[in-house]
């Protein structure tokens, strides 16, 4: 491979451990520091809001083609409200569930969303890929079905449906043709405006009496690390490798968030979840790269 190419892998690799990284994070923010939900959300889009605005402003015009209700119906699965959805998760489930079962259930109910939206049937081979993907996420979520675990299936359960949110996103992205990075960057200041009241209203105060270190950490691990730089690397990377190369490097996020969950926060890792992750990495490998493209009904 040339040097373009090599870039490419090491962009998307890192946008990849980046995300697997924050479920993690998040779990030592609320569970290990007391943190509320809404902190973690303010932080990440405030920051980013910020920072990205000159972009939004350079973009604006294919911002007004889209439209406002098209960008708040993709704020609410892409942007605050899927945030909210995960990080309330994170306050039942344990960060490996967090960093596994919402980057393996978006591409299947990406493929959901891409038959019912974008008119795509997936190839045999796909179905079964995304089949065996399915049969991870329940091996990994299995213990929060257990008895012994009695609240860990309310998170999975969420965390389920921020998958199921972000799956779908990504189809009305194609669908209404938004350039991504631009609208990725105006849901932010969405997201901003819509969660600054709300977190005035509940948890700002506590948190802005937090020590500094705890709130420059959140900020920068939240806003500029996640808002910012995996945004960035990650839609380089796909400009770069293509979307189906792109791709298979999200079977870093699953890898990078059990490990992470293990040696940083000691959660235990049994059988059925090293099982589920290979199941799902092996079936996320092959539906992106062993299974061919998805047809579209009438093309």
């Amino acid at each position: 491979m040339n040097s373009r190419l090599w870039l490419g892998l090491a962009l998307g690799m890192g946008a990849s451990v980046i995300w697997g990284a924050h479920a993690v994070v998040a779990r030592i923010s609320l569970a290990g520091q007391g943190l509320h939900p809404f902190d973690l959300i303010a932080c990440r889009f405030l920051i980013s809001g910020l920072i990205l605005a000159p972009l939004v402003w350079r973009e604006r015009a294919a911002l007004i083609r889209l439209g406002l209700p098209k960008l708040l119906v993709l704020t609410a699965m892409g942007g605050v409200g899927n945030l909210m959805v995960f990080t309330t998760a994170l306050l039942y489930a344990p960060a490996s569930h967090g960093g596994t079962i919402p980057p393996i259930t978006g591409p299947i109910m990406g493929a959901l969303a891409g038959y019912l939206l974008l008119g795509e049937n997936p190839t045999r081979g796909r179905v079964a890929a995304l089949g065996l993907m399915l049969l991870g996420v329940l091996f990994i979520g299995w213990d929060g079905l257990s008895t012994d675990a009695p609240d860990v299936w309310k998170g999975d359960i969420l965390l389920f449906l921020a998958g199921v949110s972000w799956g779908f996103f990504g189809a009305l992205l194609r669908r209404w043709q938004a350039p991504a990075f631009a609208t990725a960057s105006a849901m932010a200041i969405v997201s901003a405006i819509i969660i600054l009241p709300l977190w005035l209203g509940t948890s700002a105060a506590d948190f802005l009496a937090r020590p500094a270190w705890l709130q420059l950490w959140v900020g920068f691990a939240q806003g500029i690390m996640l808002g910012v730089v995996s945004m960035q690397m990650f839609t380089r990377s796909l400009e770069i490798l293509g979307p189906t190369r792109a791709a298979t490097l999200s079977v870093m996020v699953p890898v990078t968030a059990l490990l992470l969950s293990a040696t940083v926060l000691g959660e235990p890792i049994g059988a059925k979840q090293v099982l589920g992750a290979v199941l799902a990495i092996l079936g996320m490998l092959g539906a992106v790269t062993l299974t061919g493209n998805a047809r579209v009904r009438g093309g």
